[in-house]
């Protein structure tokens, strides 16, 4: 398969490449696109064989729900059910990273759901995204645009390496602004339940109503037999080729612990990564160093997390180190990725 890649400004559409793009939604084809969160990997959410090919492509489970994008806010043709709070939490909060999980209309195929009877819905703040999908007409089931496992792309040329001739069309944007995937916020019982954490943190949504909570599986690990309600829920996902091994504690512990490691693996002649922040970074020892941001903004650490995991990938490292952040507003989606991205291998110090 020849893969069409296509770059653009989300404030300057190239027209002609969405409806070209959108076409290939319709006609049952694969298109990777931008999101705010990160890039998405596209087909039409009401055919199945089209929804069979994102599975192929990315090499993803298939009982892993997929989310359904879509660029207005009548839900009624998606979801059998539409309670007050549902109206209230988009008013407020779409476009944008929130995924709403609603017992779904038969229109939407298993293949879609993971043959689940719920369905999740979500409309992206991103230009190139909302125009597409009012271009082809159609709901988008789109799950990251990246190969099943890996650390989700947040810029075009991620894409690029995962998905080239294994798609149809890819379209170029900006690098995605939050980096993290959206909140996903089960709706089908009441109070709702936050099944994937992401930048509509539960303080937020406890403003709309106190009584959101979060599953306290997100921060552990799914055994084999049981079905994932959200994305990212069961397998290991986020993940580099490198190991990955979190450091938890005291801050001066901390880096005391990544220090000795890093020591003892140069010892065993095996190449360290480590992921610090600008307070930390000139305090380590390893030659590759990558700072993910300020602690004191946890949102830069979720912006950079992705593509610097990836990053140490191209520098060949056997092992990353990670510290730990504050479990938080959007620092409980920055640990929730990752906890899967080093399969819990965590140390406390």
């Amino acid at each position: 398969m020849k893969t069409k890649v296509v770059k653009m400004l989300e404030n300057n559409l190239n027209e002609e490449a969405i409806e070209e793009a959108a076409e290939v939604i319709k006609n049952g084809g694969l298109v990777a696109f931008p999101t705010e969160t990160v890039y998405g990997l596209g087909a039409n959410a009401l055919n199945p064989q089209s929804v069979k090919k994102i599975f192929e492509a990315k090499g993803r489970p298939q009982d892993n729900p997929l989310i359904v994008h879509i660029a207005d806010y009548d839900l009624q043709g998606y979801a059998k059910e539409v309670p007050d709070i549902v109206n209230k939490l988009i008013n407020r909060f779409w476009p944008g990273p929130l995924t709403i999980i609603l017992e779904k209309q038969d229109i939407i195929p298993d293949e879609t759901s993971g043959g689940l009877s719920s369905i999740g819905l979500r409309m992206p703040n991103n230009n190139i995204a909302l125009a597409l999908i009012k271009k082809a007409g159609l709901p988008i089931a789109a799950p990251s645009a990246n190969l099943s496992g890996k650390p989700s792309p947040t810029e075009v040329q991620r894409c690029i390496e995962d998905l080239d001739g294994r798609v149809d069309f890819i379209i170029g944007g900006s690098e995605s602004e939050i980096g993290v995937e959206s909140t996903v916020l089960d709706c089908t019982s009441y109070p709702p339940c936050i099944l994937r954490p992401g930048a509509v943190t539960l303080e937020m949504l406890r403003e709309v109503d106190e009584k959101i909570y979060i599953d306290p599986a997100i921060m552990e690990t799914l055994g084999e037999n049981i079905k994932p309600k959200a994305p990212g829920m069961k397998y290991r996902h986020y993940a580099p080729k490198a190991s990955v091994k979190i450091i938890k504690g005291d801050l001066k512990k901390t880096i005391e612990k990544i220090n000795e490691m890093v020591q003892n693996y140069k010892d065993g002649e095996i190449k360290v990564g480590i992921l610090a922040t600008e307070e930390t970074k000139k305090f380590y020892l390893a030659t590759e160093v990558i700072s993910l941001g300020s602690r004191e903004d946890l949102s830069s650490i979720a912006h950079n997390l992705f593509e610097a995991l990836r990053a140490l990938d191209d520098k060949n490292v056997d092992i990353i180190l990670s510290e730990a952040f504050e479990e938080e507003g959007i620092g409980i989606a920055i640990m929730n990725r990752l906890n899967k991205a080093a399969s819990f291998d965590i140390i406390n110090v």
